[in-house]
């Protein structure tokens, strides 16, 4: 799924930053110059430690590039991956369905009071794990319900 990516010098300067900054293993890099913030995705259980300790190195990660910072999970499995990339908000149930055209999509049914945190303010959180599933698995969306 990650095969096919191709990043940019800038995304592996800041790749290669965190990896030193935290010790985890930085798989993607995403910079969202509109928001002014990086995306990254890290290896199945190292968010903790590209995080840190109370946050710790994700802070100075921040202080010294200027930027929002969002880190995800790398997760092979599209269900597993939406499951984390939504957390903390509670996910029900995921469906993956192809449309009569070819193109699929993620039905994905969360706890009633979790909406907000799943689709985030203005809609950024979703906007995000909806970007990251079609980068890696092709989804063309994922729909909350």
């Amino acid at each position: 799924m990650l095969r096919n990516i191709k990043i940019t010098e800038n995304e592996l300067r800041y790749m290669s930053l965190l990896e030193r900054m935290t010790g985890a293993t930085v798989l993607d890099c995403i910079i969202d110059e509109e928001e002014g913030s990086i995306i990254f995705a890290v290896k199945k259980g190292e968010v903790g430690l590209a995080v840190g300790r109370r946050g710790e190195k994700i802070k100075k990660f921040k202080k010294l590039t200027n930027k929002k910072v969002d880190i995800y999970e790398y997760i092979e499995d599209p269900i597993k991956f939406i499951k984390s990339a939504l957390k903390p908000a509670r996910v029900k149930d995921i469906k993956l369905v192809e449309r009569v055209d070819g193109s699929k999509i993620a039905m994905v049914r969360v706890e009633e009071k979790d909406k907000g945190i799943a689709i985030g303010k203005n809609g950024r959180n979703i906007k995000k794990v909806r970007f990251l599933a079609k980068r890696y698995f092709g989804l063309e969306t994922i729909i909350i319900s």
